[in-house]
């Protein structure tokens, strides 16, 4: 096999912005802003938007959209439609 043809596989901490849950896991990716660990060592920082902490998918506070509202407009709009 070559040398060197392989990204660096190193920890780094995730940290969701809307949670604030940080998670330490290893990955390819990097950043030049680092933390300090609960373990005491510093480690490269990646900001994200979401994660499983706070998806509303995974925690279970998605919004439940009103189908029969939508049924009953769009019935409403097209009630004559296709009349003579």
């Amino acid at each position: 096999m070559k040398s060197n043809t392989h990204p660096q596989y190193a920890p780094v901490i995730f940290n969701d912005l809307a949670s604030g849950e940080k998670v330490l896991i290893r990955t390819t990716a990097t950043s030049k802003k680092t933390a300090e660990w609960e373990d005491g060592n510093t480690y490269p920082i990646i900001d994200v938007e979401i994660s499983a902490a706070s998806h509303p998918f995974y925690t279970g506070k998605q919004r439940i959209m009103d189908s029969a509202g939508r049924v009953e407009r769009f019935n409403a709009r097209f009630k004559g439609f296709g009349k003579k």
